[in-house]
Order: C-alpha cells, then sequence, then structure tokens
C-alpha cells in the first residue's frame, strides 16, 4: 500500500508502470534502454480515492488525466529507471495529496472607499500629464 494522507491509502496493484525510451541527451545508452517511465492510475475506478478527491484530482491533473479517469505521469528526468521510476511515483503522490486539500470558499469584497479615491487621483494625475502635453508645431 502506498499512503498518501491518513486516510487515504492506493494499492500497488492500482499503478501500472511501462517503460519507454527517453529523448534528450545520453549517448548510445539513450538509444538502447528504456529508462523513461510512464506510471498509470486509474482514479476513476479505484475504491481507495473519495469521489470529491477524485473531482479536485480531475481539476488539478488537466491534460495528464485522460476521459477515462487514468492519470498519467511520465518521469525521464534522470537517465536510470529506478531514478525515474521513484520520480513518477512521488510525483503521483504528490499531485493526489494536493487534490485532498481544501480550498476555503472565497468571500467576496468590495473596494474601500479610500482605494477608490486613489484609483480616481492617480487615473486624474495620468490625465492631467497627458493633457499637458502640446501639439508640435511646424517651427518646433
Amino acid at each position: 500500500m502506498i499512503r498518501i494522507t491518513n486516510s487515504i491509502s492506493i494499492a500497488e496493484s492500482e499503478l501500472e508502470e511501462s517503460f519507454i525510451r527517453s529523448p534528450g541527451p545520453g549517448g548510445q545508452n539513450v538509444n538502447k534502454v528504456e529508462t523513461a517511465v510512464q506510471l498509470r492510475f486509474d482514479a476513476g475506478r479505484s475504491p481507495n480515492l473519495p469521489p470529491e478527491v477524485f473531482a479536485r484530482l480531475k481539476g488539478l491533473a488537466g491534460q495528464r488525466m485522460t476521459n477515462d479517469g487514468v492519470v498519467i505521469v511520465t518521469a525521464r528526468r534522470f537517465r536510470s529507471q529506478d531514478r525515474n521510476r521513484a520520480d513518477a511515483l512521488d510525483r503521483l503522490v504528490e499531485l493526489i495529496r494536493a487534490a485532498t486539500a481544501v480550498q476555503k470558499p472565497r468571500r467576496p469584497t468590495r473596494p474601500t472607499l479610500a482605494s477608490k479615491r486613489r484609483r480616481i487621483e492617480g487615473k486624474k494625475q495620468r490625465g492631467d500629464t497627458k493633457k499637458a502635453r502640446g501639439r508640435v508645431g511646424p517651427g518646433d
């Protein structure tokens, strides 16, 4: 079990790893060895993920989540497969952990009278500056 928070854990059987060739520098190693890791987690069908966490995860994951609710994390930062596996898992855990945090709702506020006056005063000052600029005549 992979522990996300005190109440949420994911079974390792829910994760699917596949190894792909990593683009970029690495010489002969990059052409021969599949070091990049593609980690798939079916968040939509996971029994351990509450629906409200899944909804927030959908917003946070963005393009990393498919229409079926599968989160795909690709790690190719390192040259070794083991380090990329650990990196992909860490990034997935951090993504789910961020989805567990509940944002407090925004309370709409109105600008204060003093801030309105400062804004208008600034606009008037800018207008006066522009008004003071004279036209350039033919003799100037």
